[in-house]
C-alpha cells in the first residue's frame, strides 16, 4: 500500500464509507440470492421455479439504459439512499410467504430488487466518479470487487444456516436490516456537487436512454473494452454452465464439489481486486484487461484435465482474470464519460456485458448435453485467447484522462 494505492483509498473518507456500505448490503444481498432459490424449491418442489429466482433478480438489467437516465437526472446520493430504503421496507413483506400459493410474492419482490439494484449501480458509478479522486478509481473499483467477492465467501453459509434454523423470513429480515444500515452509511457521504452536471439540453425520452450507448460506441477507448468484457462474460456464462460436468465427468466428484471450485474462484477474485489498482497505474488499461482475459481463458481450458490440483489452480486463474476485464471497463467509463451521461453509460455497459452472460448460461446448458466438456473447455480457451490478442494488439487511443494530463 503505497502513497497511491489501497491504503490511500481506505483513508479517503468517502471511499471508506462507501466500501463499508458495499460490505454491509452485499452480505444481505448474497445471502438472499442463495436462499431465494432454496426457499422456492422447499415450497413448490420445482427446480424450474427455483432457477427463475436468479432470472427475476437479473432481468431488470435489460432496462439498464432507461434506468440510467434516472441516475443522470436525479441527485445521486439521495437516489442511493432511496433504493436501499425501498428494499428495507419491502423485504419484510416476505414474512407472509408461507405456502406455494404465495410464491408470486417472492418473485415480485425479487423483480423490484433487480430494478433497485440496476438503478443503484448506475447512480453509484456516477457518484463515485465525483466522490473519489480520479487517480484512485482503479483502486476503489478493485477494492469494491474484493468486498463483494468476500461476502460471497461468507454470506451463503450464514444464509443457509439461518434458513435451516429459522426459515426464509429470517434471511429476508437480515437483508432488510443490511439495506437500512447501508442507507445510513450512504447518507454520510460528502459530495461537492451531488446532482449531475447539465452540459447539454436533454434529448427526447428514447434518444436520451440511448445516449449512454452512443457515448460507448463513439469512444475508441471504451468501445473495445466494453466489447471485450461482453465477449468474456459470454464465455464465462458457458464456463459456468459446465462446471457441474467438470466436477462429475472430468474429476469424478459429487455435485457438492462445485462449491469448492466456486470458493477457490472467489478467493482468486478477492486477490484480483486487491492488485487491480496498482496494476492499472503501471499498465495500459487494454494490456491489463487483455492479460486478465488470457488468465481466464487458460483457466477454462485447464479444467479439462482430470486432476483436482489442476481444477483448483484453474478456478483460481478464472477468479483472478475475470474481474480484471470488468474493473478495467467500469473504471474507464467513469474516467472518460462526461458527468451528465455517466449513469446511462455505466448502466448501458452493464447491460451489454451481463446480458450475454445470461444468454450463454442457457446456451452452455444445451451445449454440455451435446459436446463433451473436455472438448468444449479448450474451445473456450481458444476463443478467450483470441479476444485477448485482439484487444492487446488494437491501435492505441488517446484517453480523456491522458489529454487532461498533457494540458
Amino acid at each position: 500500500m503505497g502513497d497511491w494505492g489501497s491504503g490511500r483509498v481506505l483513508r479517503d473518507r468517502n471511499a471508506g464509507i462507501y466500501l463499508l456500505g458495499v460490505v454491509v448490503s452485499g452480505f444481505g444481498t448474497t445471502a438472499m440470492w442463495l436462499v431465494a432459490g432454496i426457499w422456492v424449491k422447499s415450497l413448490t418442489g420445482s427446480d424450474s421455479l427455483a432457477a427463475l429466482t436468479v432470472f427475476a433478480m437479473g432481468a431488470p438489467v435489460l432496462a439498464g439504459p432507461a434506468l440510467g437516465v434516472l441516475a443522470d437526472r436525479l441527485p445521486r446520493r439521495p437516489l442511493l439512499v432511496a433504493t436501499c430504503l425501498v428494499m428495507a421496507a419491502l423485504l419484510p413483506a416476505l414474512c407472509l410467504l408461507d405456502s406455494a400459493d404465495r410464491v408470486w410474492l417472492l418473485f415480485a419482490v425479487l423483480l423490484v430488487y433487480g430494478i433497485c439494484g440496476t438503478l443503484h449501480e448506475a447512480a453509484e458509478a456516477a457518484l463515485v466518479a465525483k466522490a473519489v479522486d480520479i487517480r484512485l478509481l482503479g483502486d476503489f473499483n478493485g477494492l469494491r470487487m474484493t468486498a463483494g467477492e468476500s461476502m460471497k465467501l461468507l454470506a451463503p453459509l450464514a444464509g443457509a444456516a439461518l434458513f435451516t434454523r429459522f426459515g426464509g423470513a429470517s434471511v429476508a429480515l437480515l437483508d432488510a436490516v443490511t439495506f437500512a444500515l447501508a442507507a445510513g452509511l450512504f447518507l454520510l457521504l460528502r459530495v461537492d456537487r451531488d446532482a449531475p452536471e447539465r452540459t447539454a439540453p436533454r434529448a427526447g425520452g428514447f434518444a436520451e436512454a440511448l445516449e449512454g450507448g452512443r457515448r460507448l460506441w463513439a469512444s475508441p477507448v471504451l468501445r473495445p473494452l466494453v466489447a471485450t468484457a461482453a465477449a468474456v462474460m459470454f464465455l464465462a456464462g458457458i464456463n459456468g454452465a459446465v462446471v457441474h460436468a467438470v466436477a462429475g465427468d472430468v474429476l469424478g466428484r459429487t455435485p457438492a464439489y462445485v462449491g469448492v471450485l466456486y470458493a477457490v474462484q472467489g478467493a482468486g477474485s478477492v486477490l484480483s481486486g486487491l492488485v487491480a489498482g496498482p496494476l492499472l497505474r503501471r499498465l495500459p488499461v487494454r494490456v491489463f484487461a487483455a492479460a486478465g482475459t488470457a488468465l481466464f481463458a487458460l483457466g477454462c481450458g485447464g479444467r479439462a484435465l482430470p486432476y483436482d490440483a489442476a481444477a483448483l489452480v484453474c478456478s483460481a486463474l478464472i477468479g483472478v482474470g475475470l474481474p480484471c476485464v470488468l474493473i478495467a471497463a467500469l473504471t474507464t467509463v467513469q474516467r472518460e464519460v462526461p458527468d451528465s451521461v455517466v449513469g446511462r453509460a455505466a448502466a448501458t455497459a452493464n447491460t451489454l456485458v451481463f446480458v450475454p452472460n445470461a444468454l450463454a448460461l442457457a446456451l452452455g446448458a444445451g451445449l454440455v448435453a451435446l459436446v463433451d466438456v473436455r472438448v468444449l473447455l479448450p474451445l473456450l480457451t481458444a476463443a478467450g485467447l483470441t479476444v485477448s490478442l485482439l484487444l492487446a494488439t488494437a491501435p492505441p487511443a488517446t484517453t480523456v484522462t491522458s489529454r487532461r494530463a498533457r494540458t
